[in-house]
């Protein structure tokens, strides 16, 4: 299979670099120093689950060079996420898949009105893990997990397929019986720490022991699950308390990617986490206002970040 990652930051690069090891055709999408260090040295994977370096079939950052993909696992940001669909599809075919596995609620649906509906899955990720320097990738905590499926959630051979794939590259990959539940309960877990941990300039352990700040995410992760609610997604009942249990499990000094962007006065995905509960409260007569405090508060910062 021919395998395109559009991305090669912490996600990308980690599946990108699994993939590589396998005798699948795999290229990988990235920029600037980071690019280059692959191109001379590989990508390297400094990993809870093992390190090792791979090489790529191709990596760079002119579409124009690639093979036209059997699958494109796109791993930019939320925010990125339109913008690379656009500029990925003159370069596939009607039997090319898409599969995006970025933090967010609605990224099918955003891939669904760029690309064809038919060839577009669901997916996402579990992992911490970024690019500590050029050509290298590190996931010091959490062994990365890979859910994805049809949008209708129908067992296809398509999708069964893919599921070998990443086996056969030695990750750690399921097809949920609902993706779109499975998506909503990472989201839930996300948006209920990155803002606030951007906020706060705090660990994960910092906040989790203290009892104002742990109040706040969990009105937080109340808000996104009544969201969910009204959208009719059947979240499990227990699902703020699992959510709750895994950031119990996180190194204390952990933080999320969204809050490092926060933290470094990069553009981040705030628009599409809490900013996108707000604008979903507003739409569906549900009361947001712990997410709209902590969405406005960002919100100066998020708009000098992307000001050119």
């Amino acid at each position: 299979m021919k395998i395109l990652i559009y991305g090669t930051g912490g996600v990308g690069g980690f599946i990108g670099g699994k993939l590589a090891l396998t005798q699948h055709q795999v290229t990988l999408i990235a920029r600037g120093e980071h690019l280059k260090a692959i191109q001379e040295n590989g990508l390297t994977v400094q990993s809870i689950t093992g390190d090792f370096t791979a090489h790529p079939h191709l990596a760079t950052d002119d579409l124009s060079t690639i093979d036209v993909p059997d699958l494109v696992i796109f791993a930019v940001k939320s925010w990125q996420l339109q913008e690379a669909a656009k500029d990925i599809l003159q370069y596939t075919d009607h039997d090319t898949l898409f599969l995006p596995l970025q933090n967010g609620a609605d990224n099918t649906e955003k891939l669904n009105t760029v690309l064809p509906k038919s060839q577009v899955l669901s997916g996402l990720c579990r992992m911490i893990s970024f690019i500590k320097s050029p050509g290298v990738i590190s996931n010091p905590d959490i062994p990365p997990t890979f859910l994805f499926g049809e949008q209708d959630n129908s067992r296809t051979s398509r999708v069964e397929t893919l599921l070998d794939i990443f086996k056969e590259a030695g990750l750690n990959a399921n097809i949920p019986e609902n993706i779109q539940v499975a998506v909503w309960q990472k989201f839930l877990f996300i948006t209920t720490v990155s803002a606030i941990g951007g906020l706060t300039r705090a660990t994960i352990g910092v906040m989790r022991d203290n009892p104002y700040i742990k109040d706040l995410m969990l009105k937080t992760a109340q808000e996104v699950a009544a969201i969910a609610k009204a959208k009719k997604i059947p979240l499990p009942d227990d699902t703020i308390d699992k959510a709750f249990a895994a950031i119990a499990r996180q190194a204390p000094d952990t933080t999320a990617s969204t809050q490092r962007d926060l933290m470094e006065g990069k553009p981040s995905e705030l628009e599409n986490f809490n900013g996108y509960i707000v604008k979903e409260g507003k739409k569906l007569g549900v009361p947001t206002p712990v997410n709209k405090l902590i969405y406005e508060l960002l919100l100066p910062q998020e708009n000098m970040a992307k000001t050119p």
